[in-house]
């Protein structure tokens, strides 16, 4: 963790050329140590031989970079920590493209790459947990429901978009804007592009939690739980530290073997994307630090 350490601290005083760079390797650092306090790997396991992710198609527009990884079961950091974390690899046959990996961070929210459909993180407050641990229903309030949901305002508008959400699989209800089995959701504004609803999943059946619960149907990201969506049609949802991992690689990837390309993409006068870039580098600094300690705990704690 040191280097780690040492190398986000580099970061913090190198403009964009240079700072993909730093916090990329940094990162890949911090996983060493992330396999190593793994209680599931065994004997020479938690040893990383190799990145086990790729990036081409740097001919593309910025938001189409491709990224693949190498197979599951493979040695490479990336297929070994996202196996550990329960994240899918999707091999060399499916690409998976850099907008798709961007806008699942929490940290991007703000900050689309592209006008096209996105999905991006929904916001799972745990206030509306109370102390009545017999009752059957967990009760959350979930927030960031893209524009689009809301405006259509129907319950076939929500499903479809939830389909992309597999955290949120099996809800019981949702609050609705009048009585009735066809009744829409009762969206709530916050702020002008997203909506909030209270909604509500069954407990199951004999002990636990509500907060296992909300464990169990969602990640943890900066102190908060999110419902993360499933990209390009993989099976699951991207662990968000290798969420970052792949975004940070093929950004590292561009600076380090493409340096005009990258200065043209980091250029405020003319690229839509330089913005985009520059907050995702400073977030970067900010958020992973306490991610990547959360994901130390997290592991050091699994039987």
């Amino acid at each position: 963790m040191e280097q780690a350490q040492q190398m986000f601290k580099a970061a913090e005083v190198v403009g964009p050329q240079t700072r993909p760079l730093l916090v990329f390797y940094g990162l890949s650092q911090a996983g060493r140590a992330i396999a190593a306090a793994a209680v599931a790997l065994k004997g020479e396991d938690w040893n990383l031989t190799s990145h086990g992710i790729h990036a081409s198609g740097y001919h593309l527009d910025f938001a189409d970079i491709e990224i693949r990884t190498d197979p599951a079961g493979s040695a490479g950091s990336f297929v070994r920590l996202s196996e550990l974390l329960r994240s899918p690899v999707w091999g060399n046959d499916t690409v998976v493209r850099l907008e798709e990996v961007w806008d699942t961070l929490p940290a991007n929210l703000q900050y689309p790459l592209t006008g096209r459909k996105r999905f991006t993180p929904l916001y799972a407050s745990a206030d509306s947990i109370d102390g009545t641990e017999f009752h059957p229903l967990l009760t959350l309030h979930v927030g960031d429901i893209l524009d689009r949901v809301v405006d259509d305002g129907s319950r076939a508008a929500l499903d479809e978009f939830l389909q992309s959400y597999p955290g949120t699989a099996g809800y019981e209800e949702f609050a609705r804007r009048r009585t009735g089995a066809d009744a829409e959701p009762d969206y709530v504004r916050h702020h002008p592009d997203a909506g909030w609803l209270y909604m509500h999943w069954k407990m199951p059946a004999g002990t636990g939690t509500k907060e296992e619960r909300l464990s169990a149907l969602t990640r943890k990201y900066a102190g908060h739980r999110y419902f993360f969506p499933a990209v390009a049609g993989l099976p699951g949802e991207l662990h968000p530290l290798m969420a970052w991992w792949a975004v940070l690689y093929a950004l590292s990837m561009l600076a380090r073997y493409q340096p005009a390309q990258w200065a043209n993409h980091i250029n405020v006068d003319g690229s839509r994307h330089a913005v985009p870039i520059e907050k995702i580098l400073e977030r970067a600094m900010e958020h992973l630090p306490v991610l990547i300690a959360d994901t130390i705990e997290e592991v050091a704690a699994w039987p």
